[in-house]
């Protein structure tokens, strides 16, 4: 089973290196660019994230407890499931009692844990809409100042040269059109307003879900 903090915070830091490496040599052409490696490189949102695991560290650490605690209690119930599917002669009446049995727990622990992180994948979604909100601004100041006529996304290039990622720059652009942002929600706001806000493509959704661990019955 995976940390919690690290799906809901820690794994949002991962980025292409391109992010983190110097800025590359004037493109011309077709070049390549990650969007959301591009706002997850951004100073915006390395500030927010850390704002918002110390903001809600008392929720995220209840369910970082009871995300363990969870997982001690299905790990007996996973082993007796794995033990009887290995008889010679399962039962494969008794093997889908069991594999549902584990399966609604699994669901009724995502939803309890899901309620423990909602304030902080509240803030995380206005974070991220907030620097998304910047990045069409970003990518247009990019490709003008690398002279790109295509700019397509890693996955859809066979092949690319390292200079040829703009995502860099683009993070450049985010950090000058959006240097600081709130993670306190307005009154009334909800999530995708303006387009949609899709977490940062290293980013895990904000929710500690055990790892699934529970084999098909027969």
């Amino acid at each position: 089973m995976t940390t919690f903090k690290t799906l809901l915070l820690a794994a949002a830091v991962l980025a292409p290196a391109a992010i983190v490496a110097p800025a590359q040599a004037q493109v011309s052409g077709i070049a390549v660019a990650d969007p959301q490696g591009a706002i997850a490189g951004s100073k915006a949102w390395t500030t927010a994230r850390g704002q918002i695991e110390t903001t809600y560290k008392a929720q995220l650490d209840q369910a970082e407890t009871r995300r363990q605690a969870i997982a001690r209690e299905l790990q007996p119930l996973v082993t007796a499931f794995q033990t009887a599917q290995r008889a010679p002669t399962p039962n494969a009446a008794s093997l889908q009692s069991q594999a549902q049995a584990i399966q609604a727990r699994e669901t009724a622990a995502n939803q309890e844990l899901a309620r423990l992180t909602q304030p902080a994948q509240r803030a995380q979604q206005y974070v991220i809409e907030q620097i998304q909100a910047k990045l069409g601004d970003a990518v247009s100041n990019a490709v003008r100042a690398k002279n790109v006529t295509l700019l397509l996304r890693p996955d859809a290039a066979l092949f690319a040269q390292p200079a040829a990622d703009i995502t860099a720059s683009i993070t450049a652009e985010l950090d000058r059109l959006v240097p600081t942002v709130g993670i306190t929600p307005p009154a009334g706001w909800q999530p995708n307003q303006q387009g949609g806000a899709a977490a940062p493509a290293a980013a895990a959704p904000a929710r500690a879900t055990p790892a699934r661990t529970t084999p098909q019955g027969r």
